[in-house]
């Protein structure tokens, strides 16, 4: 299966809670570790930009986290991901 990245404009990106973001932290530590993919102290940001929560790795908006957790689900499917 091929996806394409998810855009920071997204609107879908508007849904994410403090919460969830944590959650899929959790995740993307997880399933970046083997690759030495390290974070420890990511977290959902306090800051927001256009009512979306910025990820406190960098400031990066959450569509960053969610384009890195979709490429290590796909390492461990063996898919490859839409140039």
């Amino acid at each position: 299966m091929t996806r394409q990245p998810v855009a920071p404009d997204d609107p879908r990106m508007l849904d994410y809670s403090g919460p969830q973001i944590t959650a899929l932290l959790g995740e993307l530590h997880r399933r970046g570790m083997p690759y030495g993919l390290l974070w420890g102290s990511a977290s959902p940001g306090e800051s927001t930009l256009d009512g979306r929560i910025l990820v406190d790795f960098g400031n990066a908006p959450v569509s960053t986290m969610l384009n890195l957790l979709h490429l290590l689900r796909d390492l461990d499917r063996n898919e490859a991901w839409a140039p």
